[in-house]
């Protein structure tokens, strides 16, 4: 295998106590983590203003030709959950998926800039039919997706697929597993693209680049009911037990690194979400966040509610980009345990700069196009 290197006041109140004991472990210099670019557009609308956009974006970033051209180029996208669950009968793009239109233009300008070839990928929740079903199933034509530009292709990443699984280990001190067994497809790429909501998450706080790839794992091998021994043949369940460690994953892949640590979801999801960011690295992050919810990452949260930030977010860095991103959303990308967004959970952020993805100090990071300032909308206050 291959190496690579007002719903939480009564939660916030627990969670705040509980910071004490699950403080982070280890961390590094701030000014010691990897910077780069951050370009925030303003887009109020989905439909033909979306593309112009990006392309200003990818522009102020100083273009994405150098990074593309001429390879493949692997874009997970973030549908969660199962294809018939909306939240008051919007599609799911105008809520808490990314919106074709976003994938569309995605496509279309990595095509531009010389992509050889685009891969989407995603790993719908308890499901191995083809990705292109799952779409169809949730009335998205994945012939849109086509004839833009380059060749494009469809894996559902939640088993086996057409490959072999490849392991991605964790440079450095991992915090959950030593390593992650994933479907072929984000080995067999030259550049992996995160494409995420602008969102809040009921366990991890937030949910943007970096917790998108949280989906990047099989439930073949870390579902609620994988085989033991060896991946299953189809998807069993969901990703439980990354949220409450109540069991290993198969033994075919690397086991708990502490089997007796905290089981809360709040502890271990930041950790194996850093942990997979520092073992498959994101090359360009882009958020959408023209239309999305507030509350929480989907529809069985309650009490979610449709907001429309008008945003829109890339850059070279997860863990700078979502730094910028929490900004915008009204948070501090700096927040503790027991602080807004994190009243349950720990900082993301914190174990991916201390693994050195990159830096979540704003002041380092160098955002251009629409300032933090004017584009800010705060989830907690709209």
């Amino acid at each position: 295998m291959t190496t690579y290197c007002s719903r939480r006041k009564f939660l916030g109140a627990v969670g705040a106590t509980a910071g004490l004991a699950l403080a982070r472990p280890f961390s590094l210099r701030a000014d010691s983590a990897p910077v780069g670019r951050v370009a925030v557009g303003m887009c109020h609308e989905y439909g033909p203003g979306v593309l112009p956009a990006m392309a200003t974006m990818f522009d102020q970033l100083g273009g994405i030709d150098k990074l593309v051209r001429g390879k493949t180029v692997a874009v997970k996208v973030n549908m969660t959950g199962v294809s018939y669950d909306r939240l008051n009968y919007f599609r799911q793009g105008d809520t808490y998926w990314v919106h074709p239109n976003v994938v569309a233009a995605t496509v279309r300008l990595l095509a531009k800039a010389g992509a050889a070839r685009v891969r989407l990928l995603e790993a719908p929740m308890n499901s191995a039919e083809p990705l292109e079903e799952f779409m169809l199933a949730a009335g998205w034509d994945p012939r849109d997706f086509e004839n833009l530009g380059t060749r494009v292709e469809f894996e559902n990443t939640n088993f086996l697929g057409y490959g072999k699984y490849v392991r991605f280990r964790v440079p450095g001190q991992a915090l959950m597993y030593p390593g992650y067994d994933l479907n072929h497809s984000y080995e067999d790429c030259d550049v992996f693209v995160s494409l995420a909501k602008l969102k809040e998450h009921f366990t991890a706080g937030i949910t943007l680049s970096m917790k998108n790839c949280f989906g990047i794992t099989p439930c073949t091998i870390y579902g609620d009911a994988s085989d033991v021994d060896e991946p299953s043949l189809i998807p069993k369940g969901g990703r439980g037990p990354f949220h409450n460690g109540n069991r290993e994953p198969s033994k075919s892949a690397p086991q708990m690194i502490n089997p007796n640590g905290p089981k809360e979801g709040g502890y271990r999801v930041p950790r194996i979400v850093a942990d997979l960011v520092a073992a498959r690295p994101i090359h360009l992050a882009i958020i959408d966040g023209i239309q999305t919810i507030s509350g929480g990452e989907g529809p069985w949260i309650p009490n979610c509610k449709v907001r429309k930030p008008g945003l829109l977010v890339a850059g070279t860095n997860g863990v700078n980009t979502d730094a910028v991103c929490m900004a915008l959303m009204g948070f501090d990308p700096m927040a503790d345990r027991g602080t807004a967004p994190f009243e349950t959970s720990d900082n993301t952020l914190a174990f991916a700069e201390g693994l050195g993805v990159g830096s979540r100090d704003l002041k380092r990071i160098e955002v251009v196009g629409t300032p933090i300032e004017k584009g800010r909308f705060d989830f907690r206050k709209a």
